[in-house]
C-alpha cells in the first residue's frame, strides 16, 4: 500500500528543487531526495543536492550518461548562452534543454516511488520562469501522472496510485523565493547555474540564463541575494 506520508522528492540542488523538498516536509511527508549523475556539466549541483538532503529521510543518487545522446549545452559540447535579454530567452526552447530529461528523471522516481510504498513524486517544474522547456508545462505533467497510473503493478490494482505534485507550477521565481525562505531554506547552499565556474565554494556565473532568472527573482521577492556570482 502507497503511505500517504512518503513521497519521492527529485533533488537537483537548485534554488526550486530546495524549496520542494521543503513544502514536502511541511506538509508532512517523509521524503526520499532522488538526484541524478547524467553527465551534466554543472555536476557542482550534486554537492549542494548532498547538503540539502540532509533534511530528508534519505538521498538516492543515480547514475544515467545522458552524453551519449548529447544535444544539450548541458551534456554536450555546446556553449552554455549568456547575457540574454528575457525577450530572446522566451522566443525558442534553448540548447540548455536536455531531451526528454524530466520524462527520464520522473520515470526513475516512479519506480522508487512503487518500491517505496511512496504515494506523492515532487518535482519542481514551473510554468512561468520555466526558459520554454516542454516538459515543464501543466498538460505534461498531467499526462505523465495518467501513464503513471496505467504503467504500475500499483496503479493497475489500485492499490497505490501515485501523484505528481508541483507546488512551484503556477509561481513566480519571486514568490517561490518568498516560500522558501518562509520556510527556511537556506539559499545559498544552492546551485542554479547552467554554467558554474570552478570554485572551492559554490559559484554562479552570473550570465546564464539560469542566473538571470535567479537574479530577479531575489529582486523582485525584495530578498537580499546570498549567491556568490562570478560576473
Amino acid at each position: 500500500m502507497s503511505g500517504p506520508d512518503k513521497a519521492v522528492v527529485l533533488l537537483s540542488g537548485g534554488l526550486d528543487s530546495a524549496t520542494i523538498l521543503a513544502i514536502a516536509a511541511a506538509e508532512g511527508y517523509r521524503a526520499t531526495a532522488l538526484s541524478f549523475r547524467y553527465g551534466q556539466r554543472h555536476a557542482r549541483e550534486l554537492d549542494a543536492a548532498a547538503t540539502l538532503a540532509t533534511q530528508a529521510n534519505r538521498h538516492v543518487i543515480i547514475d544515467l550518461d545522458l552524453r551519449a545522446f548529447g544535444g544539450s549545452a548541458l551534456t554536450d559540447d555546446i556553449d552554455v548562452p549568456k547575457d540574454r535579454t528575457a525577450a530572446e530567452m522566451a522566443g525558442e526552447i534553448p540548447i540548455t534543454y536536455v531531451p526528454a530529461r524530466n520524462t527520464i528523471f520522473l520515470s526513475h522516481a516512479l519506480a522508487l516511488a512503487e518500491v517505496e510504498g511512496a504515494g506523492a513524486i515532487f518535482i519542481g517544474v514551473n510554468a512561468l520562469d520555466y526558459s520554454g522547456y516542454p516538459d515543464c508545462r501543466p498538460d505534461y505533467i498531467q499526462a505523465f501522472e495518467a501513464m503513471a497510473n496505467l504503467a504500475t503493478k500499483a496503479g493497475v490494482e489500485g492499490t497505490g496510485p501515485v501523484r505528481i505534485q508541483t507546488p512551484l507550477i503556477d509561481m513566480s521565481k519571486a514568490e517561490i523565493i518568498r516560500r522558501g525562505t518562509n520556510l527556511g531554506v537556506d539559499y545559498s547552499q544552492t546551485l542554479s547555474c547552467y554554467d558554474p565556474p570552478v570554485s572551492d565554494v559554490l559559484m554562479h556565473c552570473g550570465a546564464c540564463d539560469a542566473c538571470y532568472l535567479r537574479k530577479k527573482g531575489f529582486a523582485e521577492a525584495g530578498i537580499g541575494d546570498p549567491t556568490a556570482y562570478a560576473a
